[in-house]
């Protein structure tokens, strides 16, 4: 038997957060930004202000919170956002990560060492339309979850360890460029 993979039709965003960003704080609690508005991202999407107001205000009225998971992957869950909200400048985050489980302890270290410097979003478009230069903006997401990952989608944002210079993002761009050609390679085959 193969591997199955239902489609869920879940998109993710993946973002890369400066000094100002994603910071922990005692090895557990963490917050930044999952997205910036009015930003074009690898994938040619920029998220539009107002893109999340929705689904919150959903999530609230039902009693749910948006989940942080490792990687992507639903089976690794390895904290709790408190705070996930819209501001002026995008997706503002801001939760713990467990430390009495395995995972979490792993993703704390390796945040803290600066191995880990992602955050991602995983979404559902519910509204999106393209401007003249071929870009899709989406104006209305449905969020389900937001990530730590090892590989942002958003250049211009990154972490640093506190009282470092943020790493320039020219081969993080190149490695993302690279990734991307594979994908659409690998897809056309």
């Amino acid at each position: 038997m193969g591997n199955f993979q239902m489609d869920t039709g879940l998109e993710h965003k993946f973002c890369r957060l400066d000094g100002e960003g994603l910071t922990v704080t005692d090895g557990t609690l963490i917050e930044g930004y999952a997205s910036f508005f009015g930003e074009v991202d690898q994938g040619g999407d920029v998220v539009q202000k107002g893109a999340y107001l929705s689904s919150l205000a959903g999530l609230k009225a039902a009693g749910r919170r948006v989940k942080m998971l490792w990687q992507h992957d639903p089976a690794q869950p390895i904290g709790i956002w408190d705070e996930v909200r819209e501001d002026a400048r995008g997706l503002f985050v801001k939760g713990r990560i467990l430390d009495s489980i395995e995972k979490g302890r792993e993703a704390a270290a390796l945040i803290a060492a600066g191995a880990i410097e992602g955050l991602s979003i995983g979404y559902r478009t519910r509204r999106a339309v393209k401007n003249d230069k071929g870009q899709r903006l989406l104006t209305e997401l449905e969020l389900w979850e937001v990530s730590l990952v090892t590989f942002p989608m958003l250049p211009s944002a990154r972490v640093a360890a506190k009282g470092d210079e943020p790493l320039t993002d020219a081969p993080l761009r190149e490695l993302a460029a690279a990734l991307r050609d594979a994908r659409l390679t690998l897809a056309r085959d």
